[in-house]
């Protein structure tokens, strides 16, 4: 990480801010709640199609079984997105 110093002393870094935004994921065989992170200003279109990154990050997951019942829970998962049928915002969040 890179620090700069100006002359009054206030310091600058390369920390980039995110937004969390909640999400209805559809996979192949799933149905994910959970919450991803983009830059302000930023689509969620933009994140899927933004560079060759393969995976996506979700945290506070919950994966619903076709049933709908919860399959389990998780903190943080990576998401293949070569497996995103559809996402979309979680307007119930």
């Amino acid at each position: 990480m890179t620090v700069r110093v100006d002359a009054k002393g206030k310091i600058f870094t390369d920390i980039i801010r995110k937004d969390e935004v909640p999400v209805l994921i559809r996979t192949v065989t799933d149905l994910i709640h959970g919450h991803i992170y983009l830059r302000p200003e930023q689509r969620i279109k933009d994140e899927l199609n933004a560079g060759a990154d393969q995976f996506i990050a979700v945290t506070d997951a919950e994966v619903l079984g076709p049933n709908g019942a919860i399959a389990y829970r998780s903190s943080f998962l990576t998401l293949n997105k070569a497996h995103v049928v559809w996402i979309r915002p979680d307007e119930e969040a």
